[in-house]
């Protein structure tokens, strides 16, 4: 008797979560509207906003001389995908701002980016092809994030956030790229968003 209550309230549990999951509604927690651009990413494609319309992407702010928080972030990126993958989700972009466009040509990003296991490569999109300024201003302009090249040396500074941009061009959302703590990036939480949003728009 006692395994058939604990099986029925088993089932009822499951079947809580399991519709709290089909409720769930993306809400935004910002509105960027992402400035009209032209660059080139690091299979020497040209990549603008117009072309990434129609569907939703993930934007970051990373270079290849990083000493510090791009490359985890890169790796933290490539589990979101992981993550998008085993969740069915195939209609989306990644997209990587080098904030060091004069070392980063479209071969160095390339060769950045094969270090990386990733399920789907051909989603992702490091880019450059722009001059320091316009980089550091598209950065605040369009994602209020800070970018700055430094009087001296080579480090740039930059945000470790992910931000979510839907298929208008609008950045709706933002979460930490990067974290020294194993639970400090949402990947979880990253993924059902993207595919809700997805799903909200085929509605």
């Amino acid at each position: 008797m006692k395994k058939k209550l604990f099986g029925l309230v088993g089932i009822l549990i499951l079947a809580t979560v399991l519709g709290a999951c089909s409720n769930y509604k993306f809400k935004a927690d910002t509105e960027y509207e992402i400035a009209d651009f032209e660059v080139t990413d690091h299979r020497g494609e040209t990549v603008t906003l117009d072309s990434l319309k129609g569907k939703p992407w993930l934007a970051m702010f990373i270079f290849t001389n990083c000493t510090t928080i791009c490359q985890p972030m890169t790796y933290n990126m490539s589990v979101i995908q992981e993550e998008l993958k085993e969740r069915g989700v195939e209609d989306y972009n990644i997209v990587g701002f080098s904030v060091d466009p004069k070392t980063d040509t479209p071969e160095v990003l390339s060769e950045y980016l094969s270090r990386y296991k990733l399920a789907d490569e051909s989603k992702w999109h490091l880019v450059t092809n722009y001059d320091q300024t316009w980089i550091e201003q598209f950065g605040l302009n369009s994602f209020k994030t800070i970018v700055k090249m430094p009087a001296e040396g080579d480090q740039v500074l930059h945000a470790s956030t992910f931000y979510l941009v839907d298929e208008n061009g609008v950045a709706v959302k933002n979460y930490t790229g990067y974290s020294e703590s194993e639970e400090g990036v949402p990947y979880d939480t990253i993924a059902i968003d993207m595919e809700t949003l997805i799903e909200e728009r085929l509605k």
